[in-house]
């Protein structure tokens, strides 16, 4: 298993964007909250991006989704101490929010605006037509415009590799897959991972629930409650702050001497949510994306209208190190086996 420290040179490459004029400087504050509408952070040190202002706008999960908008807010966080840039989120408690937060950066003149999530798509293609100087970026979804960059991922071939865990781990061959919104970006987290459970278990049922949030733990939970009473042992959350839930249902359920496993997505949830109820976690590295993207502004270099796709051949997504603690060494064995298979070609991750 590879550590999931860095992405390779084929990543810095693939994702880059540019500066094209420097802006205002607003000054955040020096200690971002953990929560909030709007957080800064920055350093008094000289360094290469003291005068770069980057901004970020979150979807409706959040920055502190304990996933994928919070794996985005670390990766700037990290900007702003390797380079000096200065950083800010907003976080958008719905769709309305979405255009006025972007536009709150292009309008003070931030060097480089993220937009992350799908959901962002028509609200990035929108402010991007309408200031054509701007620099945005967006993540999981694809805006064909000369002044965005868009990175994707192949969440689907990461998915089929803790499908292959959960399939090859099971007692009860019955899983679960939690989902959020039924959009493009989920469903390839549902399919890859439903094809990895029956390439090595096609005995294995796999339960499928959308709750139709990505904000809502109370959601995730419920839905949990309903697969885990079904007799699932294994549920498979991708539903941002929702899928919180799950890991709450499963953590009561310790509690009262029920042993259930849940897999991580987007960070390595065993580092929130404890290695007693996380079996592994299906990393995808928005915050590496974030950095390599906003480090490429900040040394002069732009390749609006670029969409890059990442996925295991540019170790984008895939499993942490720490899954060592739960899953045995034969089946890591057979992860990586089948992780060659899909870099090779031999093995076509379906990704709906």
């Amino acid at each position: 298993m590879k550590k999931w420290f860095h992405v390779s040179a084929s990543v810095v490459l693939a994702a880059s964007i540019a500066l094209t004029g420097c802006g205002s400087k607003p000054q955040p504050s020096a200690n971002p909250p953990a929560s909030g509408t709007g957080a800064g952070a920055e350093t008094g040190a000289s360094k290469k991006g003291e005068k770069f202002n980057i901004g970020m706008v979150t979807d409706i999960g959040g920055v502190n989704d304990k996933s994928f908008n919070q794996s985005a807010w670390e990766g700037l966080q990290e900007i702003n101490k390797t380079t000096g840039a200065k950083v800010k989120y907003l976080q958008s408690k719905g769709d309305a929010d979405f255009i006025p937060n972007l536009n709150q950066f292009v309008k003070d003149n931030y060097n480089l605006t993220w937009g992350i999530g799908f959901l962002m798509g028509d609200a990035v293609k929108t402010v991007a037509s309408q200031n054509p100087k701007a620099q945005l970026a967006l993540i999981d979804n694809v805006v064909e415009a000369p002044n965005v960059e868009s990175v994707t991922f192949a969440e689907n071939e990461g998915s089929f590799l803790v499908g292959v865990v959960a399939g090859l781990t099971t007692k009860t061959n019955k899983i679960g897959f939690v989902g959020g919104l039924e959009i493009p970006v989920i469903k390839r987290f549902e399919a890859g991972f439903k094809a990895g459970v029956a390439a090595v278990n096609p005995n294995a049922k796999v339960t499928v629930n959308y709750t139709g949030a990505f904000d809502k733990p109370d959601l995730g939970k419920a839905a949990a409650a309903t697969i885990f009473n079904d007799g699932a042992d294994i549920i498979f959350p991708s539903a941002g702050a929702t899928g919180n839930g799950v890991f709450n249902e499963a953590k009561d359920r310790l509690k009262a001497g029920k042993k259930v496993w849940v897999i991580g997505v987007d960070k390595d949830q065993s580092l929130e949510f404890g290695d007693d109820v996380t079996l592994t976690s299906m990393m995808k590295r928005v915050d590496q994306a974030v950095i390599r993207v906003s480090n490429d502004v900040i040394e002069g270099k732009f390749q609006g209208g670029k969409n890059v796709t990442l996925g295991l051949k540019e170790d984008a997504v895939g499993l942490p190190e720490t899954s060592k603690k739960n899953v045995s060494a034969d089946i890591l064995k057979k992860v990586d086996e089948y992780k060659a298979k899909i870099i090779s070609g031999e093995i076509k991750v379906p990704d709906k």
